[in-house]
């Protein structure tokens, strides 16, 4: 692949066909971007994030230096860090009950016993109207996977009515989510008896995607930079940051692949993987991408145009504009 496309070139095209109609709609997709150097990628971190903010989407960078991507699970972790966990708690109540009740104005009389005054209800009248309609909408949502649906419909039990779910709960809950080490027993009281793990992370961050888009987003844009995973040789000072053995680099790649393949699966996720120039040599056969061919064979383009790049391909090269 020798053809380059200008930033400035490529970012209007992917915010209109993919961000703006295909991902917004519903869809899924993951781009492989390799930019000409650094500087492109730090361009790219600012653009995406401004465009995201834009459109609508909520936006998570996650870089290998600090997160071990190969490990599903770290990677839902590094994303979940960067979510405000409450503030869509709340908005999610907002727009289930604000077609039907009149709602408090301020974020801290936001709770059921001001919502039933308002609504000349008697809160103990009000309580099971809301938790039917938390039960429909959210608990019986099976767009989500059950852990996470139980997880979000006790934080938006929280927002209403702080003595049902106590607040050490919510943050054993969110402490969870980010994989924060607590004791699992933590959180029985919540009904969540196992920890996110490679088993169901990717769903996890599927589920993340889904609840964006019942929160008011548009839906989930994630930038991987694996650089990281290309680097031969390790730091010379340990300062806390992470060094790939090739295992570890086939872990990733097999990790992306999956996402790939579960396109399908997943709705309202864009997924932006940002390696270096390294990542195409041919000769580099320990971490580059010949060295996992079902990564390869899922992103390279057999035939394509040397002097025009397809902007719509999976792997694209960018250059500063």
């Amino acid at each position: 692949m020798s053809s380059v496309i200008k930033l400035h070139e490529w970012l209007p095209i992917i915010r209109k066909e993919y961000l703006q109609d295909f991902i917004s709609q519903g869809g899924s997709a993951v781009k492989f971007v390799i930019p000409t150097n650094g500087t492109v990628t730090r361009q790219l971190d600012t653009e995406f994030q401004q465009i995201a903010g834009e459109e609508g989407f909520s936006y998570a960078l996650v870089d290998a230096t600090y997160a071990p991507i190969h490990k599903i699970e770290h990677l839902f972790f590094a994303v979940a860090r960067q979510i405000d966990w409450d503030d869509l708690a709340l908005e999610y109540v907002r727009r289930l009950l604000g077609g039907k009740y009149e709602l408090p104005t301020s974020k801290l009389d936001f709770n059921l016993g001001k919502i039933a005054e308002l609504n000349g209800r008697d809160v103990r009248e009000m309580n099971p109207l809301v938790h039917q309609l938390l039960t429909q909408h959210l608990y019986r949502n099976y767009e989500m996977t059950q852990e996470f649906r139980i997880a979000m419909l006790r934080l938006c039990q929280h927002q209403l009515d702080p003595e049902s779910v106590s607040t050490e709960l919510c943050d054993a809950i969110k402490s969870w989510l980010k994989g924060e080490k607590i004791p699992i027993s933590a959180l029985k009281p919540a009904l969540i008896f196992q920890k996110i793990g490679r088993h169901n992370a990717r769903h996890m961050l599927f589920s993340l995607a889904q609840w964006l888009r019942q929160t008011g987003a548009n839906g989930l844009i994630i930038m991987l930079d694996i650089a990281r995973y290309l680097q031969e040789k390790r730091p010379a000072e340990l300062d806390g940051t992470y060094f790939y053995s090739t295992g570890a680099v086939q872990d990733c790649y097999e990790v992306l692949r999956q996402f790939i393949d579960g396109t399908d699966e997943s709705k309202y996720l864009m997924m932006l993987v940002i390696a270096p120039s390294q990542f195409l040599d041919p000769d580099n056969l320990k971490r580059g991408l010949n060295a996992y061919d079902a990564l390869k064979f899922r992103i390279w383009d057999e035939v394509y145009d040397q002097l025009h790049a397809n902007p719509l391909s999976s792997l694209v090269r960018v250059a500063a504009n």
